[in-house]
Parts: structure tokens; sequence; C-alpha cells
């Protein structure tokens, strides 16, 4: 009998039980973010002067910044992937383990919050995102391990040697099936084996991004300009991730065979992050 050489993920998303209260794994990455920007806020409150920031405004910034994490990516999820769920179901909404969040909504329920963080706090726009941006990258890192241990947004099928086989790719909470461990255990599956997109993702806009932006914003710069090398940044890892993720089954590709909902949203992030940083050391 034959044996798979790939590895097999199905891990149970759920981390452990209180009683009723169940505790999933992506809800674990994502406090780990925002304790991560707390930390790393009042390490730079202290260390760089120049932003004038103190660890109290930091500790406002992350609740607003949680209000905007939340609540714009669910809602950017339902618009940008699930509207006809929602026009079907009002009530989808608020199933947040239904479908999950979307950056691109988070991005703009943060660039909201920093905004109305801004305006209450006295400080601009730009001293509030330029502060925020660096701490960034590493929440979105944690939240893409939480969808990897979730099984979920997996990558294309793959022949390279680190490819993966995702039982909740073959059936809808296959982490559980016995049958499908049987099959993977007897190489039956290595077929179905895909690229960790997740795990690339990680690399990217989660390692790739944080050592970008910390390297950049070790010295002052314009006011903008950390915000739009993010957005640049950010843009260009999603987009080239997107090459070896599969895209959402109720989507699809959206033009060419080739172009994906990811690529289409990560393109605007890129035209304005360079627009942003040339702006700002235009006229700083």
């Amino acid at each position: 009998m034959s044996q798979s050489s790939h590895l097999y993920i199905a891990f149970d998303p759920i981390a452990f039980s209180l009683g009723p209260l169940q505790v999933h794994w992506y809800g674990i990455m994502y406090l780990l973010g925002f304790l991560f920007f707390w930390a790393g806020g009042n390490w730079l409150a202290r260390n760089r002067p120049w932003w004038g920031w103190t660890p109290q405004a930091v500790g406002d910034m992350l609740f607003y910044g949680m209000l905007g994490v939340v609540v714009g990516g669910r809602l950017g999820y339902v618009i940008f992937y699930g509207l006809d769920s929602l026009l079907r179901d009002p009530w989808f909404l608020f199933r947040i383990t239904d479908g999950g969040m979307s950056f691109h909504g988070g991005l703009v329920g943060v660039i909201v919050a920093m905004w109305w963080f801004g305006r209450r706090s006295g400080r601009t726009f730009w001293q509030v995102a330029d502060f925020v941006a660096p701490l960034v990258p590493v929440g979105l890192g944690l939240g893409r391990i939480g969808n990897f241990i979730g099984g979920e947004l997996w990558g294309r099928l793959s022949d390279v040697p680190w490819a993966m086989i995702f039982a909740n790719a073959l059936q809808p909470g296959g982490w559980q099936s016995a049958e499908l461990r049987a099959a993977w255990e007897s190489g039956a599956l290595d077929h179905m084996a895909r690229h960790p997109s997740q795990l690339y993702q990680v690399l990217g806009e989660g390692l790739g991004l944080f050592v970008l932006l910390a390297v950049y914003s070790r010295l002052p710069r314009p006011a903008g300009a950390v915000s739009g090398l993010f957005l640049v940044g950010y843009g260009c890892f999603r987009f080239m991730a997107e090459f070896f993720r599969e895209p959402d089954a109720h989507i699809g590709f959206v033009g060419s065979e080739w172009l994906t909902m990811g690529m289409l949203l990560s393109l605007p992030m890129i035209l304005a992050g360079v627009i942003i940083m040339a702006v700002a050391y235009r006229y700083r």
C-alpha cells in the first residue's frame, strides 16, 4: 500500500469550549493581533518620540481599530463576496462564522476608525495612519495562520513537494472524516494536494510587509509616506498570492480566466499607495 507524500490538514477549528461558548482558533489569532498592536504601539510611543503618541493614545486607538476591523471586515465580505446570500437572508450579515471577514472591508473600516480617532484626539489623519500602518502586518499574518488552522481559503491544485491536502476542500467539515484520513494515508488523495496559499500570505502580507515597514519607518518620513508604502506593499503581496489561492467558489474568476476578486481589489490599493507616496514626497 502506498503512502501519501503530502501533509494532511485537518485541524479542529475550535481551540476549546467553555460551556456553550466555543472559542475558535481564528478568534484567538485576532486577539493575538490586537495584543501585538497594543504592545508594539506602546514600544513605538516610548522609543519613537517624533510620532507624538502616548500609551494612553495607543489603547484608545486600539479600541477604535477593533471596531473598524470587525464591522468593516464583515460588511466588506458581505458586499464583495456574499451579497447574494445577504439578499436571500438578511441575518447572514451577523453570522460571522459563515463566510468570514474581508481584508479590504476591514481596511475601509480601519480608515474610518483612524479618521474618527484623529478628529477626537486632535491629530491629523496621516499622523494616525502612519503610526498604525507598521503595526498591522503582524495581525494580518496571524489571521492567515487562523485560516490555515481552520482549513479555509486554501490554494489551487498543485504537485509541488510542499503541497498539502486540505480535508475541508474535499468536503465540508472534512476534518472530522475518518474515511478521508484513511484515503489520505493510502495515498489516494495525492492528486488533490494544493498550494498552502495561507502560509504564502503569512510570509508576504505578514512577515515581509512587517519587515518592509519596520525598516522604512525607523526614521521620520513625510506625512502619508508610511501609509502609502503599506498600501503598495500589501497590494503587491496580495496580488501575487492570488495566483496560488483558489478563487471563491461562488465567484470564481472575474475576468480572463486568471483575474480574481482579490486581485481586482488590490489594484486600486497599489495605485492609491503610489499616488500618496508621490504626493507625500512632493509636498513634504
